[in-house]
């Protein structure tokens, strides 16, 4: 019965492992979304900011007070005494500044605004964890490729080395021959080990991203990626201010910098309120009350001075700002062109690679491999065809994966996912 179970466990085993979950890039993206740590704390930062807000038009709290007014420290003149009154008084005063409707109205615009920097900053952010993302399922798309490469190729050397034995043994061929032949079966076995460590890495570092834990299981859909036409596509200042987060972050920092400035503009502006006192007087006296408006006036130069310090240096923020958009501007216009550019020549190479260069070192391996089999050619020679043929493939491998990346890169520049 235990042994039953044991091999039920393992059978299930087996089968979760063969059907691991497929996860295309889509749905990667769409779980980084959801559940990366850095887009939950940009969320609580919004959402703090924006119950922040909700109290930028609150009054100031009321103030009150009570104590005991123009009452002399000798008691016994507090009672009525040969006609008069008595003196002292018990007061309470309440206090309350109303608040100036102009500064109202700019800290509410700027609390309200400081969520929108937030919110593009995420976005930016995003798009970098998408960038990231998608460089790894690239290339493990590309070790899949190589992968399939070696193993092929591996193949076509054990038929070798097989053969090798068969001739060597009828003393056809040279023993030196063999034995490159199965070194380079146990370079292959080296290769595909490194490779295989390579999809680990990948699938930790997907993993990671997603907030899962590192060990999940998962396969990749080695078919989900496209080679895109960018020749024609016009990049200017334009197509970045539309699309990119970072500069409409610093645009939305500029717009709550003028925002601030005219909340500091505001506090020059007086600020009125009422005071009302009323007096329990003692004895005979009669109860007395007193009302008052107050202004607050910042006439003297030691109450504006700070104010105006920080809308001047305002002012100052609000032109670094602007310099540094215009400064990612036209390093992304220039990186963006230069991509483009280089995109395109790869993509003649990759042209060359797969309508000229491949077919003829295939077909030279036949002809190689024919000859061979004839017995007019060494085994040095299709040996020699083959190692061409397969570092040939490697390389187109390698050169795909730099198309990609570089396809990446431009996307995350341009914020094009």
């Amino acid at each position: 019965m235990k042994n039953k179970i044991i091999f039920s466990l393992f059978a299930s085993w087996i089968v979760y492992e063969s059907h691991a979950q497929v996860l295309p890039l889509d749905s990667i993206y769409t779980i980084i979304q959801q559940q990366h740590p850095a887009m939950k704390m940009y969320d609580a930062d919004i959402l703090s900011m924006d119950e922040a807000a909700k109290g930028a038009k609150s009054w100031m709290p009321t103030e009150f007070a009570s104590g005991f007014y123009q009452t002399p420290y000798n008691v016994n003149k507090w009672k009525v005494d040969m006609g008069g009154p008595g003196m002292g008084m018990f007061m309470i005063s309440a206090q309350q500044m109303l608040p100036n409707k102009q500064k109202q109205e700019t800290e509410s615009k700027y609390m309200n605004a400081m969520s929108s920097v937030e919110k593009e900053k995420k976005n930016a952010t995003l798009n970098d964890l998408f960038a990231i993302a998608k460089k790894n399922y690239y290339e493990w798309i590309i070790i899949e490729k190589k992968l399939n490469i070696v193993q092929r190729n591996q193949q076509l050397l054990k038929m070798m080395q097989e053969n090798a034995e068969i001739r060597y043994k009828n003393g056809m061929d040279k023993l030196s021959a063999y034995y490159k032949v199965k070194a380079a079966i146990g370079n292959m076995d080296n290769m595909k080990l490194m490779l295989e460590n390579d999809v680990v890495q990948k699938k930790i570092t997907l993993n990671t991203l997603m907030n899962r834990a590192t060990n999940i299981s998962f396969e990749i859909d080695s078919s989900n990626y496209s080679i895109k036409n960018y020749a024609d596509l016009i990049v200017d200042s334009a197509v970045f201010l539309a699309n990119r987060s970072d500069l409409k972050a610093i645009e939305r920092d500029i717009d709550l910098t003028y925002l601030k400035q005219e909340s500091e503009k505001a506090k020059l502006k007086p600020e009125f309120g009422i005071r009302y006192d009323h007096m329990f007087a003692w004895a005979q006296q009669p109860w007395q009350f007193s009302l008052m408006g107050m202004m607050k006036i910042p006439i003297a130069n030691v109450s504006k001075k700070m104010n105006k310090a920080n809308i001047e240096s305002l002012k100052w923020k609000a032109y670094s700002l602007s310099q540094q958009k215009q400064m990612i501007l036209n390093e992304s216009n220039g990186m963006a062109n230069g991509m483009i550019q280089e995109i395109e020549v790869k993509k003649k190479q990759l042209k060359l690679y797969e309508q000229s260069i491949i077919p003829a070192l295939q077909k030279n391996y036949q002809t190689t491999q024919l000859a061979y089999q004839q017995n007019t050619e060494e085994l040095f020679m299709l040996y020699d065809a083959w190692e061409t043929l397969n570092m040939t493939q490697l390389a187109q491998a390698d050169l795909l994966g730099q198309l990609l990346l570089m396809q990446t890169e431009l996307e995350k520049v341009l914020e094009k996912n």
